[in-house]
């Protein structure tokens, strides 16, 4: 009778291990958005105010910059953005009060000159009328009452200019010197502020590239920051298996650094496949199976979670949960 019972639960076993389902894990890494503060400006690190591992906060200060070429650049342009205002104010301002009093003097000057002509013309012309003087003499008096009429005129109208200043057009141009300067001068403090680097995202620091006291170029990445608050897991899922997911799906998934099962959904399905898992030779035949990216955020807070951490996933259970 004992012998009948062994052998029921040695087949019993026999066809359970037979019809049952191997799992298939699937392994993914924990990865997270990366920030990496840097300046558009070169210059030589002042002071750095953090530490790999510090956690900081959106808009704190990472480190500062010292940039003594633009400190230069910013004295040169104000130099000439004050030469530039001394010019509007003085087109606005027009011409001195010693100038306008001199053109004044020009004007009245030649109103004489030609108050004194036209008296000289009336005499020489009843002179000619009456045949003491010839024509000869009655010429030269016109003419010269018509230059000292012109020159009356241009007296005047120097002297007008002196009142009315510079024109519209010098005043004008006058105003957009100082505004290009004023723009080289905003130009040169926007690359100053630049030299103040601050934390672009609340998270922590990863990586510290250089030091104070190191030059750093135009745009190098001198502080790593990641943010703790976007993570993600990342699979690289073979074509032949990727049917079996879509989005929105959730399933459980092992981490062996926290030694629990923690629920993820997935978010995101790569439209493209990448690099090949395995590729088919002449002599075995078959065909090149390649592989689409996943990735999978948690649905609560995965406290303990860190970048880098590994997560394992059977499979086959993909979908069981929804």
């Amino acid at each position: 009778m004992l012998t009948v019972v062994v052998a029921v639960v040695a087949i019993a076993a026999l066809g359970w291990w037979l019809v049952r389902r191997e799992p298939l894990l699937v392994q993914g890494c924990v990865e997270c958005r990366v920030y990496r503060a840097s300046s558009k400006i070169a210059g030589r690190i002042d002071t750095m105010y953090v530490v790999e591992g510090q956690t900081v906060r959106k808009g704190e200060l990472l480190y500062t910059l010292t940039t003594p070429e633009l400190a230069t650049k910013l004295l040169q342009a104000e130099a000439v953005r004050s030469a530039a205002e001394a010019l509007d104010r003085k087109a606005l301002s027009g011409a001195r009060v010693q100038q306008i009093e001199a053109a004044r003097n020009l004007w009245q000057k030649a109103q004489a000159g030609k108050t004194l002509a036209e008296r000289s013309l009336l005499r020489v012309r009843n002179l000619h009328d009456e045949g003491v003087v010839p024509a000869q003499k009655l010429d030269e008096a016109v003419a010269n009452f018509e230059a000292m009429r012109a020159t009356e005129r241009a007296a005047k109208a120097e002297y007008d200019l002196a009142l009315a200043g510079a024109s519209t057009e010098d005043k004008q141009a006058a105003a957009a010197q100082v505004e290009q300067a004023q723009g080289v001068v905003d130009e040169v403090e926007a690359y100053m502020r630049d030299a103040m680097v601050y934390a672009p995202v609340s998270g922590e620091v990863s990586t510290i590239v250089a030091e104070s006291g190191e030059l750093v170029g135009s745009g190098m990445p001198v502080v790593t920051i990641l943010d703790l608050d976007d993570m993600h897991v990342l699979f690289n899922i073979k074509e032949t298996i990727l049917p079996e997911i879509r989005l929105g799906v959730r399933f459980v998934g092992y981490v062996p650094a926290l030694n629990r099962d923690v629920l993820f959904e997935v978010s995101y399905i790569s439209p493209q496949a990448d690099f090949a898992t395995w590729s088919a030779t002449r002599t075995r035949g078959g065909f090149d199976i390649r592989t689409f990216a996943v990735k999978a955020v948690p649905v609560a807070d995965a406290e303990g979670m860190r970048p880098g951490m590994s997560v394992v996933v059977d499979w086959n259970e993909i979908g069981g949960l929804q």
